[in-house]
């Protein structure tokens, strides 16, 4: 059965170990993501614990793949769950409205561990998101997947996404070409 946890301490040495394996959480940052995870768990696997859960955008800022630092929206990540680490996955929102700022790729993100692809894990990570974003209120969420990404763009219409266009990304991701989602809630 596949379940979406809140980060805990029971938790950690399965995902840590999914880390050693040289998985990434972040699409986009992907090693350095990995590394920067593993020396917090290192120094501090309390405040990494707590630092995956932001509701109230109280941490600090974030800096940017470009350097750029922005203030953190309100958000947690959720741990894919088999009885084991499969996985993490997040969702971001601004207070009072759907709209997110152009450096923010989507309200929801995901990535599975490669020894678990294509079991439908991410499928069922983002139906239980999905429940997550409706508690916030929002009246819908968008994600975005490279065009070249059809797992992706398979899990996502299978929650009831359609596409709404192609966009390219800010510049602090490479400008590249992407697709953006939208799921109504």
């Amino acid at each position: 059965m596949v379940e979406i946890v809140k980060p805990a301490f029971e938790h950690l040495p399965s995902y840590k170990a999914a880390l050693d394996r040289g998985w990434s959480p972040d699409n986009v940052r992907l090693e350095e993501a990995t590394r920067e995870q593993l020396a917090a768990i290192a120094a501090d696997p309390v405040a990494f614990l707590a630092s995956l859960d932001d509701p109230e955008a109280k941490g600090p800022p974030l800096t940017l793949p470009d350097g750029r630092k922005v203030s953190r929206l309100p958000g947690f990540r959720r741990w894919i769950w088999d009885g084991e680490a499969a996985g993490s996955i997040g969702f971001r929102w601004q207070k009072g409205t759907a709209e997110l700022p152009p450096h923010v790729l989507g309200h929801i993100g995901y990535a599975v561990v490669p020894w678990k692809r294509r079991r439908g894990y991410a499928t069922e990570a983002l139906r239980l998101m999905l429940d997550e974003a409706r508690a916030v209120g929002l009246p819908h969420v968008e994600i975005t997947a490279k065009p070249e990404n059809p797992a992706s763009h398979k899990v996502i219409l299978a929650n009831g996404g359609r596409l709404v266009g192609r966009f390219f990304e800010d510049a602090a991701y490479g400008g590249v070409e992407s697709l953006r989602f939208r799921i109504e809630l």
